[in-house]
């Protein structure tokens, strides 16, 4: 089931870059540079696990992603858009790699499971 999920979320990588692509030729800095910065969320997990996981999952939510994706194209705000697809295109790629949205008990712990060093111990 897991490699099902993973070629749903790439499928969507793809279809996401390709819009942005479509979209706005020629603008790949922007896609380069803003593509981890949901990441920075990671930060937060110094503060405490489930401090850390609300920020995580947050800034990996797709509903967040596609509401401010469509709020970009509605209000033709070509910003809001752009981090909407781009943010997207993000976490289909995080879950590609198998990283979910996070329990507040670890980072290990998410909605696909166990990963890291947790993830050897329990298979």
């Amino acid at each position: 089931m897991k490699n099902i999920l993973k070629a749903e979320e790439l499928a969507m990588l793809v279809l996401f870059t390709v819009i942005y692509a479509h979209l706005y030729q020629g603008q790949w800095g922007l896609y380069a540079g803003l593509f981890f910065v949901p990441d920075v969320s990671f930060a937060l997990y110094l503060v405490s696990p489930a401090v850390g996981a609300v920020a995580y999952n947050f800034m990996h939510h797709k509903g967040v992603w596609i509401m401010v994706a469509l709020l970009g194209w509605w209000l033709d705000f070509d910003p809001a858009l752009q981090a909407g697809l781009i943010f997207l295109a993000h976490s289909s790629f995080d879950r590609v790699l198998g990283y979910g949205l996070k329990y507040p008990d670890s980072f290990s712990h998410t909605h696909l499971g166990w990963i890291g060093k947790e993830a050897k111990g329990m298979g």
